[in-house]
């Protein structure tokens, strides 16, 4: 890394860093919370990713209807993806969103969407970096579409998959954003994923993988610790540092 490399990351952790203390401090403020949920939701749909997810939700909905044939795989296909997500999501984060550059045969691997992630430890309040990537999209939600297509023995139900995958990736995006936001958790459910996702950027980022649930696959797979017992990582805002 260059010197100049150097300096322009501790700018960026400084300042990630002032922003965090200061964002700590509001959001254990008592009082009303910082932001309505009604803003929050109008501010979610400024950017590209709700927009997209939900036209492949709307288009997979209106195609489900009309083609019918409902079956009891319908229910299943469903209900096992949102039973599965916790595990597809803490394998997609610590596989592909905490990816380390490395050089094969000279050539740096260093995906976008791995890229932007370091981007968003660096700086957790940048709102636009709490999304995933619209180029991104532009090929994975196609590539889901060809999927449901494919792998499917009936149209239907594979127009149920794509529905049912649209719907945990809005979910999946709803979720981070507002944990990110200025809104304060009020329920014991929401604050719990709200605090799991916190200490994995301000805590510790080799833990609490998950974001849309909390004790399920970090616990299974032994990623939740007492975070009295973990110390705090001095790598949480700028991952990779030492990569190629």
């Amino acid at each position: 890394m260059t010197r100049s490399e150097q300096t322009e990351n501790t700018t960026v952790d400084a300042s990630a860093r002032a922003r965090v203390r200061a964002d700590e401090a509001r959001l254990s403020a008592r009082g009303k919370p910082l932001v309505p949920l009604a803003q929050a939701w109008r501010e979610f749909w400024r950017h590209p990713s709700p927009w997209l997810i939900s036209a492949v939700f709307a288009a997979s909905v209106t195609a489900r209807l009309a083609v019918g044939d409902w079956r009891l795989g319908d229910a299943i296909v469903p209900a096992a993806m949102v039973a599965s997500f916790p595990f597809v999501e803490w394998i997609i984060h610590v596989c592909v969103l905490h990816w380390r550059p490395r050089r094969v045969a000279g050539l740096r691997i260093d995906p976008l969407v791995a890229r932007k992630h370091r981007e968003h430890h660096a700086d957790p309040r940048d709102v636009p970096l709490v999304f995933i990537p619209w180029q991104v999209l532009l090929w994975l939600l196609p590539a889901l579409t060809l999927v449901a297509w494919l792998a499917f023995p009936r149209t239907g139900l594979g127009l149920t998959f794509l529905m049912a995958v649209s719907a945990i990736g809005f979910g999946y995006e709803w979720t981070h954003y507002l944990i990110h936001s200025d809104y304060r958790p009020r329920s014991r459910m929401y604050k719990a994923v709200w605090r799991n996702h916190r200490l994995h950027h301000y805590k510790n980022e080799h833990y609490w993988f998950t974001v849309t649930t909390a004790g399920t696959a970090d616990r299974l797979l032994r990623t939740c610790p007492d975070p009295g017992d973990v110390a705090t990582s001095p790598t949480a805002k700028n991952l990779h540092r030492d990569a190629a």
